[in-house]
């Protein structure tokens, strides 16, 4: 029995089961997985985007065994948050070339984070940084997820420009793209994005885009930690465009849905939680949906702590969990976002993840909580 003593009270860590493959799944689940830093680089951490690229690769391995794609340099890979341009191409690359070995799914963020936002920039010069970033993601051999772009968040004048912006680079593609509507709460600068703070009038501005390059579209994921918004936008989606929730508050049910239909998934919680989701969407597809959720059920308020406001720090959670499971062996983020979460924050994760299961080896997790918890000045 390993027990901790973290700071808000102690806790019994229990072995949850052990990840396996399994079988067919009757959802698309894209991870999107988070990268690991090289601690030992010779260069500046809050500066430079130093990737250890072999735990990088070996943790989209364990993704691909489970079953789940990967959905590669988004903002759980510390995508405009530590992770710059040249090194997310380079990061696309190599784990399209993985993929392609193995005959595993992978779909890649383009955006313009290239560009930097400024007066001078105009919606012109946001469409050439898209079809920039997009022929390469293609030209490594990937499917595009069409990052929302903080540039033309601030270049836009109305709904007609995104509108513009959007047909013009879809039409470009070789494959059909999905789009990543990504909500203020994960990035303020994304702000009013379709031309209005309004949500559901923003909601009327992509699924415009949406009917009108419906052959250039694989489906949208949602990132506003709305249940009724994703349900309401899933409800209007032309035949043939999938919805991909990126809820990571409400994704149990999201996923089951409802007699009028269901959504996929693109999901940052599914990085540090694969060996349950796993088991939970090969529940689903069996049709226990009883099952299916008192799977997943414990690993909701993990998730909706991880995620806490503010929203945009989520990925320290993300990365303690692959430390304290094995997936890393350092505490180390680039940009220096390991100090984003408090000790409190990081003792609940601990408590959390137990109780949803996801410690397979209680004693390799203790032994990796003690010098994080000693280095803020507490003895667990």
């Amino acid at each position: 029995m390993t027990r901790l003593n973290l700071p808000d009270g102690a806790v019994t860590l229990q072995a949850g089961p052990a990840p396996k493959a399994t079988g067919n799944w009757n959802r698309i689940a894209y991870a999107a997985a988070h990268v690991v830093a090289d601690p030992l680089a010779d260069g500046d951490p809050w500066l430079d985007a130093n990737v250890d690229w072999d735990r990088t690769l070996a943790f989209r391995e364990h993704l691909w065994s489970l079953g789940f794609g990967v959905a590669e340099a988004m903002d759980t890979a510390q995508r405009g948050m530590g992770l710059d341009w040249s090194s997310s191409l380079e990061l696309i690359r190599r784990s399209t070339a993985l993929a392609r070995d193995k005959g595993a799914l992978i779909a890649s963020g383009a955006g313009t984070d290239h560009l930097a936002p400024g007066p001078d920039v105009t919606v012109d010069d946001v469409i050439r940084a898209y079809e920039e970033q997009c022929e390469a993601v293609e030209a490594a051999g990937s499917r595009v997820i069409l990052m929302a772009s903080r540039a033309l968040a601030r270049a836009a004048k109305g709904p007609e420009d995104y509108e513009r912006v959007y047909t013009r680079v879809l039409s470009g593609l070789q494959q059909p793209a999905i789009l990543h509507w990504l909500g203020e709460m994960f990035d303020p600068a994304l702000e009013g994005y379709w031309g209005t703070s309004d949500h559901m009038a923003a909601m009327d501005t992509a699924l415009s885009v949406i009917e009108a390059n419906a052959a250039k579209v694989d489906g949208i994921k949602i990132s506003l930690l709305s249940a009724e918004k994703e349900i309401a936008m899933r409800r209007r989606l032309p035949e043939g465009v999938r919805m991909y929730t990126g809820d990571d508050f409400n994704y149990p049910d999201l996923i089951e849905g409802d007699d009028r239909g269901y959504s996929h998934a693109l999901l940052g919680i599914f990085d540090p939680i694969a060996g349950v989701a796993a088991r939970a969407l090969s529940q689903l597809a069996e049709g226990d949906k009883a099952a299916y959720h008192q799977t997943f059920a414990p690993t909701v308020p993990l998730s909706r702590h991880i995620f806490k406001a503010p929203t945009r720090f989520y990925k320290t959670g993300v990365v303690f969990m692959a430390y304290l499971t094995g997936h890393q062996d350092h505490f180390t983020m680039i940009g220096g976002q390991e100090s984003t979460r408090s000790t409190l924050h990081l003792a609940d994760i601990i408590r959390l993840a137990n109780s949803a299961g996801l410690f397979t080896d209680p004693e390799l997790v203790a032994a990796r909580a003690r010098p994080v918890f000693a280095a803020r000045g507490v003895e667990l």
